[in-house]
């Protein structure tokens, strides 16, 4: 198909409204509808349409009896499950930068991130892959970036906004980069994914993943997983009805879990490395039954959409029962 230039023109509020009701879209209190479309977008909506719409129609005509409070009730469900994806990944973050901290720091000191022969070596620049690699120069850089230091000085340019990363400077001047406890504070989840995949002795990686239950394999691909999945969650973007991009390996261990799905690439894959992580991290969480009740609130099954296998509440693994729980722990 050829390329052709971009001449959609903008619609404003009540033209867009009128689209989706063209095309069939039930509207009952047009001034709500509109109110929604101005603080939310139209584009972003059009996501959660789609599985009102007709596929073969080629105006995308919404099912019969299809309303806006469908695509709102939906939309309202995609948020509170982005919202609690991001608790166990709270939880789950913090437990692996701790874990990569104590294990790291006590067998080579608190600064063994500063030195590069814990890390692999990044390949020559005539066979270097068009995917990121992973170079010790590009972390240090990344670091100092996140402390306000600029290329080639050894201290920051201005106060950080973190009290203890202000202190050691106070206090000290060598080495220029605070320890590992300090450091891994303020990193990003994709940074310390990266960092764990770098590691070289595959007897540190599985140092760490030990304490998780996995090989450290597994776990190096859980942390992109998750990484991935948190910078999605943190820029308001889908969970519902996606379709996940990176490849994810699940443990032997869990595999009977997913083993007989149609769909292994969407959210069911990803609730059950979370759930798995929180059982570890924090046993007595709710955070599955949470999980189960809002499940019940989805407007549309979520089986086909999420990857959800009937019967998934009775398995062993999820063990949620139908009484009250405490969800505040």
């Amino acid at each position: 198909m050829p390329l052709v230039k971009f001449n959609k023109p903008a619609l404003d509020l009540a033209q867009q409204l009128q689209k989706w009701q063209i095309r069939g879209l039930g509207v009952g209190d047009s001034a709500s509808a509109i109110h929604y479309l101005e603080f939310i977008g139209y584009y972003r909506f059009s996501g959660y349409a789609l599985s009102f719409q007709d596929a073969g129609h080629a105006d995308k005509h919404f099912k019969p009896g299809t309303r806006f409070e469908d695509l709102l009730s939906l939309y309202v469900f995609d948020r509170e499950l982005r919202l609690l994806v991001m608790d166990a990944i709270e939880r789950t973050e913090s437990a692996i930068k701790a874990r990569i901290v104590n294990e790291m720091s006590v067998k080579h000191g608190p600064h063994w991130f500063m030195d590069s022969k814990h890390f692999v070596l990044p390949p020559p620049p005539q066979l270097r892959p068009v995917k990121p690699y992973f170079s010790h120069n590009d972390l240090l850089d990344q670091i100092d970036g996140d402390l306000g230091i600029p290329k080639s000085a050894k201290l920051p340019c201005r106060p950080h906004n973190e009290v203890f990363i202000n202190h050691y400077y106070k206090c000290y001047s060598d080495p220029y980069l605070p320890p590992a406890w300090m450091v891994f504070e303020i990193l990003s989840m994709g940074t310390v994914s990266r960092l764990f995949a770098g590691l070289k002795e595959p007897n540190d990686r599985s140092a760490i993943a030990s304490r998780f239950g996995v090989d450290e394999q597994v776990l190096q691909n859980w942390l992109h997983v998750i990484s991935h999945i948190r910078n999605m969650c943190a820029h308001h973007r889908r969970l519902w009805n996606r379709q996940l991009v990176i490849k994810f390996i699940i443990s032997k261990k869990l595999a009977y879990l997913v083993a007989h799905l149609p769909l292994k690439d969407r959210f069911y894959a990803i609730a059950v490395i979370l759930h798995y992580f929180m059982g570890i991290v924090a046993p007595k969480s709710t955070w599955h039954c949470r999980l189960s009740d809002l499940i019940n609130t989805c407007p549309l099954p979520p089986a086909g959409h999420m990857g959800f296998p009937n019967g998934w509440r009775s398995l062993p693994f999820w063990s949620i029962e139908p009484a009250a729980v405490d969800y505040s722990i």
